[in-house]
């Protein structure tokens, strides 16, 4: 019988915080576990939590940062969680942040010589200026993307989860390899109940000549929700007939909605809050007949991945990293980073309803992309990382036999 494979996925924060990155390793991890051992190494959070996972989550001690919504794992501090790290015997090590628990797991992995994969989620440099605010820091994030560069630069291979983000990565933050591209998945499968859909419409209040129009994420300004806003005011002065779905919470919550009211659009916005009902979520997206996301922040988001997979096309703005799969008018949409404009484009899709037709067809076709496909992918290139680093491990041993055997040869020559 094959042995199954050990592997040790390492993140910087996990449930009950919820976010893309987190979302991902959940499913790399449930989707491993079917036939492989995982284990999960995270933070604890805040508040206790129930780890009741198809897989084995193991938690470090943290150091609390009041300020930010993430703490720092303090792995060194905890005995118990560096015993089972210690006692894990890895066959991989996939990291997910370059940080804490990342640096840990590539320590793991060289000392045990074994692979060592990092999968690039988030513009950290977008992140560190952002925070950075004044030029007399501008030194702190040049020594901060150094620290990432070192962590990405010793891994046996990085991932990108779309060619842009590989790009970014290889060409301006200077990462020594260009990273391959192992593209997100979604566990959402199409949504099928039109009865559920006609009852979700009445819920809503939305009327028959109304087009609906979807946001579904954290509900943050760092998403560009401020523009997204602006956008629907002068959807709404060009007299186009629509309803607006925010699904989400998030730290800007309040000031969105006082954006709302003051541009007067109550009427035309609903904000759900959050929706934790994947099937309820599905149908919501199947619902809709746009997902708008004009982030210019994120990478890859699953949520464009999740809209795909209901035939729903999103809008992007030109540039953006998360529109590197799209092609404008075949699988998706993009429009100029000017509200105007972007809601002009809004107006032109559905001018050409059969064209808008094939563009929902083709959204599903080249976007939507289940995770045990995902996961499967990813299975594979461990393997033959795996037996790369084996071959490459034995090379090694052999060389340096084959030194220890000419130093002897040559002591005894000179003894002789």
């Amino acid at each position: 019988m094959e042995k199954k494979l050990n592997i040790g996925l390492f993140c910087d924060s996990f449930y009950p915080m919820v976010d893309g990155v987190i979302q991902v390793v959940d499913n790399y991890a449930k989707y491993l576990s079917k036939n492989c051992n995982v284990i999960v190494f995270v933070p604890k959070g805040r508040k206790k939590y129930n780890d009741n996972f198809p897989y084995r989550v193991v938690r470090s001690n943290i150091m609390r940062v009041f300020f930010l919504d993430y703490d720092l794992p303090a792995p060194s501090f905890d005995q118990k969680f560096r015993k089972i790290l210690k006692d894990a015997n890895l066959d991989i090590v996939h990291i997910h942040s370059p940080f804490t628990l990342g640096k840990v797991g590539l320590d793991y992995a060289k000392k045990h010589h074994i692979p060592c994969v990092a999968t690039m989620h988030s513009q950290f440099k977008k992140d560190f200026k952002r925070s950075a605010k004044t030029p007399f820091l501008a030194p702190v994030v040049e020594i901060l993307m150094a620290s990432i560069r070192a962590i990405f630069n010793h891994t046996t291979e990085n991932w990108a989860v779309n060619q842009e983000v590989g790009r970014i990565f290889y060409e301006e933050y200077k990462i020594k390899n260009k990273p391959l591209v192992m593209l997100n998945g979604t566990d959402m499968k199409p949504f099928e109940d039109e009865k559920y859909l006609t009852e979700l419409k009445s819920e809503y209040g939305i009327k028959p000549n109304e087009k609906i129009l979807l946001f579904v994420g954290r509900l943050n300004l760092l998403k560009n929700l401020d523009f997204l806003v602006k956008s629907l005011e002068c959807l709404k002065q060009k007299d186009f007939k629509f309803k607006m779905l925010f699904v989400g919470t998030g730290q800007d919550e309040e000031y969105i909605k006082k954006e709302v009211k003051k541009l007067k659009l109550e009427d035309e916005v609903l904000f759900l809050g959050k929706i934790t009902d994947r099937n309820k979520l599905s149908a919501i997206y199947a619902l809709a007949d746009l997902f708008l996301f004009p982030s210019l922040y994120d990478c890859s988001s699953l949520v464009q991945i999740e809209a795909a997979s209901q035939k729903t096309p999103a809008l992007f703005l030109k540039g953006a990293a998360t529109a590197d799969t799209v092609t404008d008018n075949i699988n998706g949409y993009l429009a100029e980073n000017d509200k105007e404009l972007y809601a002009e484009k809004i107006i032109e899709i559905f001018e050409n309803e059969t064209e808008y037709q094939k563009v929902c067809q083709q959204a599903f076709d080249d976007l939507y992309l289940p995770w045990p496909k995902v996961v499967e992918k990813a299975y594979q290139r461990y393997l033959f990382l795996i037996e790369k680093v084996k071959k490459e491990n034995e090379e090694k041993a052999l060389k340096k036999y084959a030194k220890k055997q000419k130093r002897k040869q040559r002591t005894i020559k000179n003894l002789a």
